[in-house]
C-alpha cells in the first residue's frame, strides 16, 4: 500500500465510552514515502465541555470550540480523506475507539474505521524496536532527531506532521533528501545492496618501499612495548 495517511486526534477526555468527544482531528497524507501536500484538519464543537485534565494537555476551550462544525459536518469528507490508506497512528486504541464512536453516533451505515482503511500503530512498533526505552512522541523526536520546538502543547494537525516524520526515519525512510532517486525508490533505494561489476578493472597495487617497511615494524615494535605484550595482529592467534 503505497498511499498512508497520519493521523491524530484531540478530545474533551481520555475515554470515548463515557461520552467524551473528539474536538480537533488533523492528518497528513504520504504517498510512496513522500510528503503529497494534502492534509486534513478541523476543530469541532463537542457539545459538553471539555476536561481541565484534557485542556492542560491541549488548551482548546469550550469558548474557542463553540462556533466550530460538528463531526456530522465532516465525517463524509473525513472518510472520503482515509478511504483506502494504511492510517498512521500513535496509540492507534484511542484514535480509532473515539472515531469509532463518533461514526456511531451517526448510524450503522457509518461503519467502523477498519471498514475504510488498514491501520499501522506506531506504538507497539517502537516499543519493539527500543524495548525498556520510553517511546512517546516526545522521545521518538530526540531519539530521531526530529524537531519539535513547537510543540508547546498538543496539536493534532501539528502532531500529525511530527509523526510523519519520525514513522518516516523509524522505518528506515529517507526524509530531507531525494539525492536523485523516484518517489517510488524513496525508502527502499537507500537501503538496496550494490553490487560491484564482475568485470570492473582490478584495482591498482601500490609497492611497499624497504623504508615504508622499517617504519612499520619499528611501529609495531612500540606498540607492543606500550601493550607489555604482544597483540593478535592480522593472521595470527591470540595467546593463551
Amino acid at each position: 500500500m503505497t498511499r498512508q495517511v497520519v493521523l491524530d486526534t484531540e478530545t474533551t477526555g481520555m475515554e470515548a465510552d463515557k461520552g467524551h468527544r473528539i474536538i480537533e482531528v488533523g492528518a497528513v497524507e504520504v504517498d510512496r514515502r513522500r510528503y503529497t501536500g494534502r492534509q486534513f484538519h478541523y476543530y469541532l464543537n463537542p457539545d459538553r465541555e471539555v476536561d481541565a485534565g484534557a485542556y492542560e494537555v491541549h488548551g482548546l476551550g469550550s469558548e474557542f470550540l463553540a462556533d466550530k462544525p460538528r463531526f456530522e459536518a465532516i465525517a463524509a469528507e473525513l472518510l472520503d480523506f482515509l478511504r483506502g490508506a494504511e492510517l498512521i497512528i500513535h496509540n492507534a486504541p484511542f484514535d480509532v475507539g473515539f472515531l469509532d464512536a463518533e461514526f456511531a453516533r451517526l448510524g450503522p451505515e457509518w461503519g467502523r474505521v477498519t471498514d475504510h482503511a488498514a491501520i499501522f500503530d506506531t506504538l507497539p512498533y517502537a516499543r519493539q524496536r527500543h524495548p525498556g526505552q520510553r517511546n512517546s512522541l516526545d522521545a521518538l523526536c530526540g531519539r530521531y532527531g526530529i524537531d519539535n520546538s513547537n510543540r508547546d502543547l498538543h496539536g493534532a494537525l501539528l502532531d500529525a506532521e511530527i509523526l510523519a516524520d519520525v514513522y518516516l526515519a523509524m522505518t528506515g525512510g529517507q526524509t530531507a533528501l531525494s539525492l536523485g532517486e523516484s518517489a517510488e525508490e524513496g525508502g527502499e533505494a537507500a537501503n538496496a545492496i550494490r553490487r560491484l561489476p564482475a568485470d570492473r578493472p582490478a584495482l591498482p597495487g601500490i609497492a611497499v618501499s624497504t623504508e615504508e617497511r622499517s617504519a612499520h615494524t619499528e611501529r609495531l615494535a612500540a606498540l607492543e612495548a606500550a601493550a607489555g605484550s604482544r597483540p593478535p595482529w592480522p593472521g595470527e592467534e591470540p595467546a593463551g
